[in-house]
């Protein structure tokens, strides 16, 4: 295998030289939001096409580089151990990076980094590893997780690596979480979110986004809605935010679609979000106050950064953008591509620029942008890579002291810091570090309803140490603020047991009379697990609960959700004459027993990886090219694209289905009987040349054998006679299009 000439520049860059000149970078083409400044961190040539960062125990900026992505117009050279990790450092505090150590070299492709556990977590697939740290060199490297990232499309991967409040590890384009626990390393199911970057809120709630939705989340705290194995929550997960996905560039960027009709304005610039991605829940604690758990998301293609606000509203979330008309970060410099965003240890914003000309893989590049790209000499633009910060206008810069240097006392005072990174560290370094002196000041601390956040905190440091009482969850539980009762309801779990009944169903009857819709949610997520203790004293509450929020789904759900075992105990309560109950809850309780006669569980309990079905080339292609947007079970998703699960469009004429895969698919399209119309296009394949009459063979027979009763075939040779089969415009067919060459077959 032959390495590009420029790897070897690097390599000779990068062993003899450490320390560099600071270059001057101008920003006067940046934007960015009155009442701040946008500072340059880092940039070439200590660093080449950032994907991730974070920081570590001293403050220091550790960066994944991928140069290996789209170097060229063609992508090639994705296969050669071209990544790495570094180290950035500031030796002259003048607050720009001067001094860079390689932690890890020639890998392929990195994606996702972590200091967890006081070592580094890090993702290069298919692998997930950690690796231990000493004098800054690795040391007792592990496989955390053979089957973290198929193959294939690096936009499709699971990456993200985000230490949750809960103490779990999340990513985004992936249905696992995991966590290290006495030495050992546990890997569980999760909900499927996203597709690049992720982010938390102060509470615990998850924030992620694809690329054409800039901002998804969950109204839950994670894995409430899913303890059920049999039951698929209808609501509460991967809602889309906000509907409004406009954006507002500085200039006529280029996007891979920007032929389509609507794309692009009257002026050439790019109406809706295309490549939105590494959204960030900002709780850095030095922007102004209604700046506290904003979302900040990234819009590479189109040079900007984008700020939307959040509601909060009891069950549901909902979001909003900043302003119409502008952005709050935003660049005339089209290699500016922000991938990447992380609240700092300082309290800035921190974005990871790429700064790469073509940012779209290659499987799903149009000629349209191919020769925008060369046109442009876009293609060029690799050699680069930088980190910039947005902090408030003359915010004093905080030094951060080691955290492997702090006592635990120390620690434990973190845990009232404004800055969420700082809190989110100190807890963490509690915890793994089993600081087991401070459980009595912990306990103080978490009876304090003046620092609800602190509170939050101290509950999962104690969890994480494995001191929680029953008596101190009682008393949160009874007299915090609801976000803080709600956490506590959540860990009561842990205690229920037939001698704790009675105390555990006084507190539920106080919970009732607060009369909080947040707060009552988390009870029905919990009352069918006391329900297994004791069905008598806690399927009332259960009826009381359901009836109360008839028109709440998410309540019908978070109530199936906690009955892992009394389902089916509920549903014979229900058929001998018991309180009654409105329809949602009764439709929902029969489906879930259902599945579970059928044994089919949720399909996250079932996948080890999201390459499980790896029996034909058909299903790995699916994997890597169709999933992202008509999801892993071809239910479709909300707002990106229309089921293929039972759809008209795979059970019959596979010329047309041929046809759409070979030439895409734009406008409304109808399936089942119900209209799907989106602002984006589904690009075809035609033009891919890595893509066979072979692959395309094997994609129709995956598809129809895995989302239709009628498995069929289409065979090579048919295929490359409909890729001559244009449609009129010469672009994607339009359903009316298809519709009448069917007519034509018949």
């Amino acid at each position: 295998m032959k390495l590009p000439a420029y790897f070897f520049f690097l390599l000779l860059i990068c062993s003899c030289k450490t320390s560099y000149d600071e270059p001057i970078i101008s920003l006067e083409d940046y934007k960015v939001e009155e009442g701040f400044e946008l500072q340059m961190v880092a940039s070439e040539p200590l660093l080449v096409a950032p994907v991730a960062m974070d920081f570590d125990s001293k403050g220091r900026i550790w960066v994944a580089e991928m140069p290996g992505f789209m170097n060229n117009i063609d992508g090639t050279g994705e296969e050669l151990p071209t990544g790495s990790i570094k180290i950035l450092e500031d030796l002259d505090n003048d607050g720009r990076m001067d001094h860079v150590k390689i932690f890890l070299d020639s890998l392929v492709m990195p994606r996702a980094l972590a200091h967890v556990y006081g070592g580094l977590l890090y993702a290069e697939p298919p692998y997930l590893r950690f690796v231990e740290i000493e004098n800054d060199q690795p040391v007792n490297s592990i496989v955390v997780d053979s089957l973290y990232a198929a193959d294939g499309n690096p936009e499709h991967q699971p990456n993200g690596l985000m230490m949750n409040v809960d103490n779990w590890i999340y990513n985004a384009k992936s249905h696992f979480r995991y966590q290290r626990k006495n030495g050992q390393w546990i890997k569980e199911p999760t909900t499927f979110r996203g597709q690049w970057g992720i982010s938390h809120d102060d509470f615990g709630r998850l924030y992620y986004n694809d690329n054409s939705r800039q901002l998804l989340g969950d109204y839950m705290l994670p894995n409430r809605l899913i303890r059920n194995q049999y039951h698929i929550p209808t609501v509460g997960l991967g809602h889309m935010l906000t509907k409004d996905q406009r954006v507002y560039p500085l200039h006529a960027a280029s996007v891979n679609r920007g032929y389509e009709k609507g794309i692009l304005d009257k002026d050439s610039l790019l109406v809706n979000v295309t490549a939105a991605c590494g959204p960030l829940v900002y709780r850095g604690g030095q922007f102004p106050s209604d700046y506290h758990q904003n979302v900040f998301v990234c819009a590479p293609e189109a040079n900007l950064i984008k700020r939307n606000i959040l509601s909060f509203n009891g069950d549901r979330i909902s979001a909003e953008q900043a302003w119409q008309g502008k952005e709050f970060v935003a660049s005339y410099d089209e290699g500016f591509r922000p991938v990447n965003l992380t609240n700092g240890p300082d309290g800035s914003m921190y974005i990871v620029d790429m700064h790469r000309g073509v940012i779209g893989h290659h499987a799903y590049l149009s000629p349209y942008l191919k020769e925008k790209s060369l046109e442009k000499q876009l293609d060029t633009i690799i050699d680069f890579g930088r980190i910039l910060k947005v902090k408030k206008q003359g915010a004093e810069t905080t030094s951060l002291r080691d955290f492997d240097k702090l006592s635990a006392s120390e620690l434990l005072a973190l845990l009232k810091n404004k800055n969420g990174w700082i809190r989110d560290r100190a807890q963490h370094y509690l915890v793994f570090k089993n600081k087991t002196e401070v459980i009595a000041d912990l306990e103080k601390l978490v009876l304090d309803p003046i620092l609800p956040l602190a509170q939050i905190h101290a509950l999962y440091t104690l969890q994480g140490l494995e001191a929680l009482k029953l008596p101190t969850l009682i008393e949160v539980a009874k007299d915090s603020d609801p976000d803080v009762s709600a956490h506590a309801l959540v860990l009561l779990e842990d205690f229920a047991s037939a001698e704790n009944v009675a105390v555990a169903k006084n507190l539920f009857i106080d919970v009732l009379k607060r009369k909080d819709v947040a707060l009552d949610l988390y009870l029905s997520s919990s009352i069918g697990v006391w329900a297994e203790v004791s069905q008598e004293e806690f399927f009332p509450i259960v009826y009381q609960l359901s009836n109360t929020y008839k028109e709440h789904k998410i309540v019908q759900d978070a109530l199936i959700s906690g009955m892992s075992t009394t389902a089916s105990d509920f549903q014979l309560a229900i058929e001998s004459g018991g309180d009654l109950l409105q329809d949602d809850i009764k439709t929902l309780l029969a489906k879930s027993l259902e599945r579970k006669k059928q044994q089919k569980p949720n399909a996250i309990f079932v996948r080890k990886s999201l390459s499980e079905d790896t029996r034909t080339k058909g299903a790995k292609l699916f994997r890597q090219i169709c999933a992202s947007c008509h999801g892993a079970g071809g239910e479709g998703m909300d707002g990106l694209a229309p089921p293929l699960l039972n759809s008209e469009y795979v059970a019959n004429h596979m010329e047309r289905l041929g046809l759409i895969i070979l030439h895409g698919l734009k406008g409304p399209v109808t399936v089942n009987g119900e209209v799907y119309e989106y602002n984006h296009t589904m690009p075809g394949l035609a033009s891919n040349e890595a893509i066979s009459d072979k692959d395309i063979t094997d994609l129709v027979s995956y598809i129809t054998n895995a989302f239709s009763d009628v498995p069929s075939q289409l065979a090579p040779e048919k295929v490359k006679e409909l890729r001559g089969k244009k449609p009129k415009e010469g672009m994607e067919y339009t359903e009316g299009e298809l519709l009448e060459y069917v007519k034509q077959l018949q």
